[in-house]
């Protein structure tokens, strides 16, 4: 590798380092320890949230609104709103009701830390806290802006994406027959695409960007959130938990419907591929600034974590 393409190629880690280091700066401020009776659910929303993870969602929003000279500031409670719902959605998934996983980010999951009426409510804590940040004036003075936020992310978060796909993702596991490709490919749009596909909107919903460029981004975050899940259900079928830092091979033991499952590794990973290839090209009427973000997508399906 010469040393401009490796360069190149360990910006990226650097630049997703600093937005997390920024992002966890953000939620410390929105979800202050607090003293009293409620202390206890804040600390457990906090323990859910700052430190550890990936903050690709949030790292996405912050990208996107780089393309249009968004505030930092904005954009960073933007990223910490979508940080909140991501950590909810996996408070609830770990619950013994759901997946019953004892470890996320190399810890102890919250149930497992705290209790499990306490891992409800941080969720349900989480889930409205990010809709309050969005709303607040220091989001976006223009409330149309901010409305327009909430309404994105509800979408992407309500029946008809996160928790309409999880809905699917269970009932999947008592079908009477397997699922189809197109079939898991919509259970995974709604699981795990639909809030990465906002993610990447936000940042040109703030910038109020023209029509074309926020529909390219949309489009980009729709193809990386489906090579994301292939990428996750190829880890899930050959990382090490240590790697991972979570448990591993829990789709196959569960009979889950995943797209490893049902084409192979090889022939998903080919998907991944193409994927990704598709997101890449809908930065094209873009400037050099997406350079992140065309290496996120290929980061999207290397990952070992």
């Amino acid at each position: 590798m010469s040393p401009i393409v490796e360069a190149a190629a360990l910006s990226l880690p650097r630049a997703m380092a600093a937005a997390a280091a920024e992002m966890d700066e953000a939620l410390d401020a929105l979800l202050p320890a607090v003293e009293g009776p409620e202390g206890r659910l804040y600390e457990a929303m906090r323990y859910a949230t700052i430190g550890g993870g990936k903050r690709l969602r949030g790292f996405l929003a912050l990208e996107g609104a780089r393309q249009f000279g968004v505030s930092r500031n904005a954009a960073l409670r933007v990223a910490a709103a979508i940080e909140m719902v991501h950590a909810y959605s996996l408070v609830h998934d770990d619950l013994p009701a759901m997946d019953d996983d004892d470890l996320r980010r190399g810890k102890p999951t919250v149930h497992r830390a705290f209790d499990e009426a306490t891992a409800i409510l941080a969720g349900d804590a989480l889930q409205c806290h990010a809709f309050t940040v969005l709303a607040e004036e220091d989001t976006h003075r223009d409330p149309a802006v901010r409305a327009e936020l909430v309404r994105g992310l509800s979408r992407a978060a309500g029946p008809r994406g996160m928790c309409g796909g999880q809905m699917l993702d269970m009932l999947a596991e008592y079908a009477d027959e397997p699922l189809s490709e197109s079939q898991v490919g919509r259970l995974q749009t709604l699981k795990t695409g639909k809030l990465i596909e906002f993610a990447a909107e936000s940042g040109a919903i703030l910038g109020k960007a023209p029509p074309q460029l926020r529909h390219a981004l949309c489009l980009y975050g729709r193809e990386l959130g489906a090579a994301f899940q292939i990428a996750d259900d190829l880890l899930d079928a050959t990382a090490s938990a240590d790697e991972a830092g979570k448990r591993t091979g829990k789709d196959a033991a569960a009979g889950k419907a995943t797209l490893v499952g049902l084409l192979g590794p090889e022939r998903a990973r080919l998907q991944a591929e193409r994927l990704v290839a598709q997101a890449k090209a809908h930065l094209d009427g873009f400037t050099e600034r997406v350079d992140h973000l065309r290496m996120l997508a290929d980061f999207t399906i290397q990952r070992r974590s």
